[in-house]
């Protein structure tokens, strides 16, 4: 979930009709669901948390926290993840969650796709993404990450989905993905998802193909992704990315919903 997308090029999105069509041609067998059709804490034969209070590559301002309803949550159907702020005096800080599936969901290929709601508010970032649980390749981003979905309020309700590889990635302003408008994105849920197969990475909002990411059957530093990798979702605040334009402190606490996270092998 690499940040600094200030060099983004919005207009690299593949709609072509031909893939499409190759996309409904597949077909898919579930392998892995997450319904949240539960009360409590999330549950932990699927979920761990990382934690910390470390800046996170960005000089993000939140403390992840584990095993806290106050940040992480299932009830009515869905997962609150939420980012609080909390103030003592002089000192103001705030809390938050980042879940991961690792070393109890990982995959390689597949199809992913997730409904979600995400967080309001300038200065925050609502995160559905996928790392390697191995770093076959090396540190990020030899290894290769996948965004799924990362909504960044003050940048005219953009969602981005986005691919960092050790060829493309925002360090060198070559990252790949699309950039698309959603109209008040946070007011509704949408369905992000991504297929992935040895050949490429089609990414989808709410069921359009908008972007795929081709294997140029190059190197690794181009396509690192012929090995396992885990789901994340979490909530962050400020950073060099997302706090930009600042932080808007009277929006705490703000909570991004997911209703469903399923997963699905493709048939032979």
């Amino acid at each position: 979930m690499k940040r600094l997308l200030l060099c983004f090029i919005a207009t690299i999105v593949y709609c072509g009709l031909a893939t499409a069509q190759a996309s409904k041609a597949k077909k898919w067998k579930m392998v892995w669901r997450e319904e949240f059709n539960y009360t409590g804490l999330p549950d932990a034969r699927k979920w761990s948390y990382a934690t910390g209070r470390s800046g996170w590559g960005n000089n993000e301002l939140q403390n992840y926290t584990a095993n806290d309803s106050a940040t992480a949550n299932v009830k009515n159907g869905y997962l609150h993840v939420i980012a609080n702020r909390h103030i003592s005096g002089s000192d103001t800080s705030y809390t938050s969650a980042r879940l991961l599936t690792k070393n109890k969901g990982e995959w390689k290929y597949g199809k992913i796709e997730v409904r979600a709601k995400v967080a309001r508010g300038k200065g925050i970032c609502s995160a559905i993404w996928m790392m390697p649980t191995e770093g076959k390749y090396g540190g990020w981003p030899s290894s290769g990450e996948i965004d799924i979905m990362e909504y960044v309020p003050w940048n005219a309700d953009s969602i981005y989905q986005t691919i960092h590889t050790g060829a493309y990635n925002h360090i060198k302003g070559t990252q790949k993905g699309a950039r698309t408008f959603v109209d008040d994105a946070p007011a509704d849920f949408h369905t992000y998802g991504i297929e992935w197969t040895a050949e490429s990475i089609d990414y989808f909002l709410d069921g359009v193909l908008r972007y795929r990411f081709p294997n140029e059957h190059k190197t690794s530093a181009e396509w690192p992704y012929d090995h396992p990798f885990h789901l994340i979702t979490n909530i962050s605040v400020g950073g060099k990315f997302e706090g930009r334009q600042g932080l808007d402190t009277a929006v705490f606490p703000v909570t991004m919903q997911i209703d469903y996270i399923r997963v699905y092998r493709e048939k032979n």
